[in-house]
């Protein structure tokens, strides 16, 4: 069909998984022990799939380091409102609120209940960076993705299939200008 370059990435997971990264390049994900011509024999019966993909891969406008610290800016003002405004609905305290340029996250949440989010969340709607706020937010009551921390998100903002359904759809472009 045609010669696949990919970027082998070998860990402890149990499967093997194909990620197109917004840039074009193709990552395989495997286990450690799998051999490089099962690897291979997998990625070439994928070959279609990553085609496919690939073409739907659009040419996008990076942003430039000066739009990439005004989304910070705006993100960490936007995101510090949304937080003190949720926390108390949703019972909790947190830490710092840290904004980053992440290529893989829209938030997370340390241990020590400290706050991270994308920068990108500027762009988004005004709901679905609700719902990555409020989603951090639980997450200091339930530290996993178990049916009472998606209880808990779902109390604060019943609509929150929609907004990761948006995330889902328009994420990867947003990341792809980082």
């Amino acid at each position: 069909m045609f010669p696949m370059d990919y970027t082998l990435v070998r860990s402890d997971r149990k499967s093997i998984a194909i990620r197109i990264k917004p840039d074009g390049q193709v990552e395989v994900r495997c286990p450690k022990r799998m051999s490089r011509a099962a690897v291979q024999a997998f990625v070439d019966s994928k070959k279609s799939w990553i085609a496919a993909h690939l073409a739907k891969l659009t040419p996008v406008q990076r942003l430039t380091d000066k739009e990439r610290e005004a989304l910070r800016e705006e993100t960490r003002r936007r995101v510090t409102e949304r937080a003190a405004y949720f926390a108390p609905l949703v019972g909790v305290t947190y830490g710092r609120i840290a904004i980053r340029a992440q290529q893989t996250r829209w938030g997370s949440c340390s241990g020590k209940g400290n706050l991270n989010f994308n920068c990108l969340l500027a762009l988004t709607p005004d709901e679905v960076l609700d719902y990555v706020v409020v989603h951090e937010l639980c997450h200091r009551r339930e530290m996993n993705h178990s049916p009472r921390f998606w209880q808990a998100v779902e109390q604060i903002l019943p609509n929150y299939k929609a907004c990761r359904a948006w995330l889902k759809a328009h994420g990867r472009e947003l990341i792809a200008k980082l």
